[in-house]
């Protein structure tokens, strides 16, 4: 496989192991091998900073203990809890996914298949929720790990494609469990903390992937309009109504938009807004109000 030459393989696994353990975090969510537990820590990870997680992690895990109460929980609820971690249709789908499993008998599925067949789930969280709470093989390529692959084994190299490192990652990924000191979970927690270090100290070798986006600013943009757009809802739910007629967000957002200085959105943008998220199912419209 181009990358790796034959007989590196066991070069490159040694040393990933060694910095591994050399910089291994002590994060909360590897205190457990609950699946339901590794599996809302890997959600809230996509994209968001591990600083960020820490301790939303725990407080999600108090408001929704089980896969059971988050599938029982109310839609605004689970928003509410999620405000602050960005992305809400994480949030939503993962309520999704959790009133599958629970129509499947509540057993949060080990089967890669079965896994990425719930709302939200890809091929790189399957593979995390398999590593890290049943301790099973499979194709964990997410940034820290591909800021590593492409670090020790593409140095230089511009716009290296997924398809190149997955073959790399199946084939240094232990296919089972059987060495604890050399395991899914303790190769891929090498992996990631490795890769963080990297990304911390030398310019990110992501960057050097050909699927590398930068993200988009975020103040400004429709992504902030909808957030806010969301939050509006939440605090008239807060506050005790029903919801919150068009006037009534129309006002709401258009002071929350003056409060950060920037100019509040036409009438016709707004119900836009409203229709886009009510078609996504993040809010809805009855008898005059809009409510989440």
């Amino acid at each position: 496989m181009s990358g790796l030459a034959d007989g590196a393989l066991g070069e490159f696994r040694a040393r990933v192991l060694e910095r591994g353990r050399e910089l291994y975090r002590d994060l909360p969510w590897r205190r457990t091998r609950d699946p339901y537990a590794v599996w809302v820590s890997e959600v809230m990870l996509q994209q968001t900073q591990t600083t960020r997680v820490d301790g939303r992690w725990q407080r999600w895990l108090e408001r929704f203990p089980t896969v059971e109460a988050l599938a029982a929980a109310d839609a605004a609820d689970v928003l509410d809890e999620w405000q602050g971690l960005g992305y809400n249709r994480r949030a939503l789908s993962l309520a999704r996914a959790a009133a599958a499993v629970c129509e499947r008998g509540g057993a949060v599925p080990s089967d890669a298949a079965e896994l990425e067949a719930l709302p939200g789930i890809g091929p790189a969280t399957a593979a995390g929720i398999r590593a890290f709470a049943f301790d099973l093989p499979g194709v964990y390529l997410e940034t820290n790990v591909r800021a590593v692959l492409l670090h020790e084994l593409y140095p230089g190299a511009e716009g290296v494609p997924d398809r190149e490192l997955v073959p790399v990652v199946r084939a240094t990924c232990p296919p089972d469990a059987s060495d604890p000191s050399d395991d899914p979970r303790t190769w891929y927690y090498a992996l990631l903390d490795y890769g963080a270090y990297l990304k911390r100290t030398v310019p990110n070798p992501s960057r050097r992937s050909s699927g590398h986006v930068r993200q988009s600013r975020f103040e400004g943009s429709h992504r902030q309009k909808r957030a806010e757009a969301l939050r509006v809802l939440l605090a008239h739910r807060g506050e005790g109504a029903a919801g919150a007629t068009f006037e009534e967000f129309f006002e709401a957002l258009a002071q929350e938009e003056a409060r950060a200085g920037r100019s509040a959105l036409g009438a016709p943008d707004a119900l836009a807004l409203l229709e886009e998220l009510a078609a996504e199912g993040f809010c809805r419209h009855e008898n005059g109000v809009w409510r989440i």
